[in-house]
């Protein structure tokens, strides 16, 4: 099936892009805002509204399906795309994108996005217009098969219909001890995230942090339903490294120490340091993995900074350099590209957390379900925004109707 034209409409992300190397570097508070200078290019402040861009393929039938461009939150920082611009990405999407599209059949995913794709002048292009236009070839091949976007990834890549539900994680932002109790009364499966990115939330020798741990924990035995036990994981955004040296020993020593705190509990520790490049990040990971795994410690290393593209996630899980991988779906680019992550994530016996970012939208985030079931990744974020029940409430519903819609196709199947 032919595409007849391509729409495009500005819009906002649930959220805000972040000057992480100006809030690292102990940017001053003053209500939501940062009143310091913005230190990371194409910043004109520290904290900007969101925006991203919706892409539209009006189909053969006149059905229209969309899309979502946007970045993350902390754009521009380890390695990632720049901050996002409408009015470029706009123009490079009806310059080049748009023609290409135009000359594709919509029924063939992979294919299609292969071809959209293709460098422009040797250069690849932007991480978010991959991310938004797959999106909107994902729903457009569902579409015209008369399928779930999941049973389209399935067909693509040679896998079986899913059974498995994929456990959802929550992140709640500065309103941490509100949200918390938010997460543990809807029996999250993995909280909180706990957004430990200065040195007054980590504190000195990580004190700070340890106390919060020890809270989540205690706080979900007080006010949890009966046999609820969920992962504790916590984005500390390379304070440990920041703030007690970047020797694997010592790091991995001081995430046990956590650990013991709270033995009854899986704990997983995301971005425990910035070694400064993907391959530094590489080999001084895979010296904290293997700590923890001789000392059969409950904690588990979640790779998230330096670890952006396919081939850096590659990179990771082949050195086994990680636990689990946090596959960043905007910086990722196509979602096809989320897909093959988790694939080679789980070849490599690593897990495979299909995140993402606070700054994406209901569409985004309704697509990485479909994803990530398909695949059976080890976890999913809960998306978009801050707030934990819109996020939650989008990524569990959705996941909800997909499987009542599987569950109906394997009845017909069994009936046939």
């Amino acid at each position: 099936m032919q595409i007849k034209d391509v729409l495009l409409a500005p819009g906002n992300g649930a959220f805000f892009y972040d000057d992480q190397a100006a809030i690292r570097a102990g940017a001053t508070q003053d209500g939501f805002i940062y009143v310091n200078e913005p230190t990371t290019p194409g910043f004109t402040s520290i904290r900007i509204p969101a925006s991203s861009l919706s892409i539209g393929l009006v189909l053969a039938d006149d059905t229209v399906v969309w899309g979502d461009m946007m970045n993350v939150q902390y754009s521009g920082a380890g390695g990632r795309d720049p901050l996002f611009d409408t009015d470029l990405i706009s123009d490079l999407t009806s310059r080049v994108i748009a023609p290409r599209l135009l000359d594709v059949d919509a029924s063939l995913f992979c294919d299609s996005c292969a071809k959209v794709f293709e460098p422009v002048e040797h250069q690849r292009l932007p991480l978010a217009v991959e991310y938004g236009v797959s999106q909107t070839l994902l729903r457009a091949a569902a579409h015209i098969t008369r399928k779930t976007m999941a049973e389209t990834v399935c067909a693509e890549f040679d896998l079986p219909l899913p059974t498995r539900r994929v456990p959802i994680y929550c992140q709640g932002g500065d309103a941490r001890e509100v949200n918390v109790d938010k997460m543990i009364l809807k029996s999250v499966d993995v909280l909180p995230h706990g957004l430990i990115n200065s040195r007054a939330k980590f504190g000195a020798h990580g004190q700070t942090f340890m106390e919060f741990v020890k809270w989540v924990a205690k706080r979900t035995r007080e006010i949890g339903r009966p046999g609820y036990h969920p992962v504790l994981h916590f984005d500390v955004y390379g304070w440990i490294g920041q703030e007690i040296g970047l020797e694997p020993q010592r790091i991995a020593d001081f995430i046990c120490k956590v650990a013991d705190t709270v033995p009854d509990f899986t704990l997983n520790v995301e971005s425990p340091a910035d070694f400064g490049s993907t391959q530094a990040q590489i080999e001084n990971y895979a010296k904290i993995v293997s700590i923890l795994d001789n000392r059969g410690s409950n904690a588990r290393i979640v790779v998230d900074e330096r670890c952006n593209t396919l081939e850096d996630i590659r990179l990771f899980a082949e050195a086994k350099a990680t636990h689990l991988v946090q596959i960043k779906t905007p910086d990722v680019g196509s979602i096809a590209d989320t897909a093959r992550a988790v694939l080679l994530c789980k070849a490599n016996k690593v897990g495979a957390y299909v995140g993402g970012s606070c700054t994406e939208t209901d569409l985004s985030a309704r697509a990485s379900v479909h994803v990530s079931v398909a695949t059976q990744a080890d976890m999913m974020l809960a998306k978009p925004g801050m707030g934990v029940d819109e996020g939650f409430s989008i990524v569990g519903n959705e996941q909800n109707r997909l499987f009542a819609m599987l569950n109906r196709r394997r009845a017909q199947n069994r009936n046939r």
